[in-house]
């Protein structure tokens, strides 16, 4: 089994850290959280520090076992610079395209209000009251789904490390194709380059096909972060195989 690396280390002492600190100081949640850009708790540094906050025990031990084990090998080829950056890059593109969907779940009940008379300032107004508050006038524009969809996308924040991890996700695929997945519910190795495919095809499925949502985030899974994530390692590693021999592009 690969060695953990330091880079690989490192983050998930600084996972767990945030989690432990987030369940102890009450402020942590909202402070190092991603909120939707427009919704005044957004903070400059939330698309970075969200991605190292998890919503429970479950969420960053998935997180970090994947991290362990995709991440390790990655760091051994790659070193400790070029690692990270890709690392944090995926987790930043994850948090870009899930902003992008949620703005897109905002502005389809928003404009819809502004269009048939509310006025910007009186629709914060509401929506900044608080989660559930809304006016039942709304309802005359816009459906009842489309109104949870946009209070949804303006007040529910983003945590995990998942992004970040599919991007390593790719990449592992990508240069280890035939590298088996074992699964306890299934009696054969699936190869990386067959999983990794299914798992963005599924996370895309989900998304678009979501319960009551344009994209899907309702289910309460950013699939769309997901996807960001892997889009991003997708990039990334068609840059790294044009910049290949360029020996001093990165140092390790």
């Amino acid at each position: 089994m690969q060695n953990i690396t330091p880079i690989v280390k490192q983050l998930i002492i600084i996972n767990v850290i945030f989690f432990i600190g987030s369940e102890l100081v009450e402020v942590a949640k909202p402070l190092f959280a991603m909120f939707y850009f427009e919704n005044p708790n957004f903070k400059i540094w939330q698309p970075l520090t969200s991605m190292f906050m998890h919503g429970n025990l479950m969420h960053i031990f998935f997180n970090m076992f994947a991290l362990f084990s995709f991440g390790s090998t990655l760091e051994h080829f790659w070193g400790e610079k070029k690692f990270l950056v890709f690392y944090l890059l995926c987790g930043l593109g994850a948090a870009a395209v899930h902003t992008l969907v949620n703005y897109f779940e905002f502005h389809d009940g928003f404009d819809t209000l502004i269009i048939n008379g509310s006025t910007p300032e009186s629709i914060y107004t509401v929506l900044n009251q608080g989660y559930g508050y809304y006016n039942p006038d709304w309802l005359n524009y816009i459906s009842q789904e489309k109104m949870v969809n946009m209070m949804t996308a303006y007040h529910v924040p983003v945590v995990g490390a998942s992004g970040a991890i599919y991007g390593l996700l790719v990449a592992f695929a990508m240069m280890f194709p035939n590298a088996g997945f074992m699964f306890m519910f299934i009696p054969v190795p699936i190869k990386a380059k067959y999983f990794v495919p299914c798992l963005l095809l599924l996370d895309l499925y989900l998304g678009v096909s979501g319960s009551g949502s344009i994209f899907g985030s309702s289910s309460g899974i950013a699939h769309f972060a997901h996807l960001g994530g892997a889009l991003t390692g997708i990039l990334l590693m068609i840059y790294f195989k044009k910049t290949q021999f360029n020996a001093n592009r990165w140092d390790r």
